[in-house]
This record gives structure tokens, C-alpha cells and sequence, in this order.
């Protein structure tokens, strides 16, 4: 008896509170229903529907990073940090969990065929690899704002 009047008070309370979800600021949280994409959710306070919403991106629109290392056969390695943004989160949730292997792969081919050495000028090189990433990432709503690339 003791146990149905528990869960008869905690089930409703529990329903309720996973109603309600709260999305912090600088970030957008994509709700799926179904597996398909409902909304999303910009910061601030929510009502979706229980037992069937659930959050499965959560997209900091702040900056983020991304080490890198392309090995060559020339032993002149490329490693670097690659500074990058959301922009339109819409475009971006359908690739953004493949966002970092978009950036590797881009980083390969901007790099194949690159003169590499001590003559090399790195920041010349870093802008024209940004310049071909942000042509692959900005249809998908995401920007790299700057690409550092490590001393040799």
C-alpha cells in the first residue's frame, strides 16, 4: 500500500520535472521526437513532451578547438589548432556529430599537395587552409575563425 501511494506521488512529480528543460545561455539544444528534428531550443526555459522529447545535441555557440595532425611522407608533419564556430545551428545539427571528422578529412585534402618545410611561410599556409575549410563548413552553418599551425 505504502509503495503504490509512493509511486502514485513521485511518478506525476517525475513527469512534470522532465517536462521542463532548461538551455543555458550560449547554447541551442536540438528536440527530437520520433528521431526526426522537432525544434530547437534556444536558451532559457522549455515544455516539451515527456517520454517522447529528447535533447540529443547540445550546441555551444561559443567557439570551440580542434587539434589536428596530418602526417606526411616528406617528414615534414602538419600539426595545428583549428578555432571553430557555429553559426547557424539549424544547418549544423544534421553533420555536428560528424563536425570533427569534417574538419580532419578538409584539413587532408587543403594540405595534400602543400609545400612544406622551413621555408614555408606558416601563417600564409594557416590562411589558406582556413580559407578552404570555412568553404566546406559555412553550407553547414559553421565558421573556423582561425587556424594555428605549430612550429616545425
Amino acid at each position: 500500500m505504502m509503495i503504490l501511494l509512493t509511486l502514485l506521488l513521485v511518478l506525476p512529480a517525475a513527469l512534470i520535472a522532465s517536462a521542463v528543460k532548461v538551455v543555458p545561455a550560449g547554447q541551442v539544444h536540438s528536440l527530437y521526437r520520433h528521431g526526426k528534428l522537432v525544434r530547437l531550443l534556444s536558451s532559457g526555459m522549455h515544455l516539451v513532451l515527456p517520454l517522447a522529447d529528447r535533447v540529443v545535441h547540445k550546441i555551444n555557440l561559443a567557439g570551440q578547438t580542434l587539434r589536428f595532425e596530418e602526417p606526411r611522407a616528406d617528414a615534414h608533419d602538419v600539426r595545428g589548432t583549428v578555432y571553430w564556430q557555429v553559426l547557424e545551428p539549424e544547418r549544423a545539427d544534421a553533420v555536428f556529430e560528424q563536425v570533427d571528422q569534417l574538419i580532419r578529412r578538409g584539413a587532408q585534402e587543403a594540405l595534400r599537395g602543400e609545400p612544406i618545410g622551413e621555408q614555408v611561410d606558416r601563417r600564409d599556409l594557416g590562411a589558406r587552409l582556413k580559407q578552404s575549410l570555412n568553404n566546406a563548413l559555412r553550407e553547414r552553418g559553421m565558421m573556423v575563425t582561425r587556424v594555428e599551425l605549430d612550429a616545425a
